[in-house]
């Protein structure tokens, strides 16, 4: 992606199919383009899009990881456990 115009027609990966790291590096990308401002509305519109889905595609991965380490050391499960 680095610095080049993205139509709003781009195809992108799906965001489940991309690893945290792959996301993020993405994410990383796109605030970069965007901070640039040579795009389109369309365009801006797009990337700002696909930008939050990353971001919340990131953050679900980080509170899996947390959550499986703290089950895993076995610190801070009640947190976790819900009582129905």
């Amino acid at each position: 992606m680095s610095n080049e115009k993205i139509s709003p027609s781009q195809g992108f990966t799906p965001v489940e199919e991309l690893s945290f790291e792959q996301a993020f590096a993405e994410l990383e990308e796109l605030v970069a383009v965007l901070e640039i401002g040579d795009q389109d509305l369309d365009g801006s519109v797009t990337l700002f899009e696909r930008g939050q889905t990353l971001a919340n595609h990131c953050a679900g991965l980080l509170d899996q990881a947390e959550l499986k380490i703290q089950l895993l050391s076995g610190e801070d499960v009640d947190d976790f456990i819900r009582e129905d």
